[in-house]
């Protein structure tokens, strides 16, 4: 017989606080649109896996063209359609539609918002303690240590103020 322990209620993810921003430095921030997300995982206190509710407006882009060296992405499609970006390519992603990617695999992706209706997802994502994310389109790199996430340049110069 399976055992079960509850420690969690369901939620209703449109309660959750939204959050907007992504933290990356500019000249990437401005380039970014208008996104919010909810951070799902955090909710429930979750250690090794990562989950956000995510919306972005038309025009508004899901992060920078990235790839990351020790978490796995899973991103399920809600609502809305939007182009995915993996290394230069473009397919069109809507609802009921799922992608993944695994951690290592240098093959940059994002998802941008080019309909005129917002888009939402939800994006799943493994916590690693020393992942890194690489930006081939910019020169920007982020490295996760215990102290928290660092923006650098591709030569590993710190961006200054972030």
């Amino acid at each position: 017989m399976l055992n079960f322990v509850m420690n969690s209620l369901p939620i209703d993810i449109l309660a959750l606080k939204s959050v907007t921003g992504f933290g990356y430095p500019e000249p990437v921030a401005s380039r970014m649109g208008d996104a919010a997300w909810r951070a799902l995982g955090d909710h429930f206190g979750l250690s090794q896996l990562g989950a956000s509710h995510e919306t972005l407006q038309p025009g508004a882009q899901s992060s920078v063209c990235h790839w990351h060296t020790t978490t796995d992405e899973l991103v399920v499609m809600l609502s809305g359609e939007l182009v995915l970006r993996p290394d230069g390519e473009e397919h069109i992603m809507r609802a009921g539609q799922c992608v993944g990617f695994k951690a290592g695999a240098s093959r940059g992706h994002h998802l941008v918002n080019r309909s005129s209706q917002e888009a939402t997802f939800i994006v799943v994502g493994t916590r690693l303690q020393g992942d890194s994310a690489h930006y081939p389109e910019d020169d920007l790199a982020m490295l996760r240590d215990d102290s928290g996430r660092h923006w650098v340049h591709k030569s590993g110069t710190p961006y200054p103020g972030v």
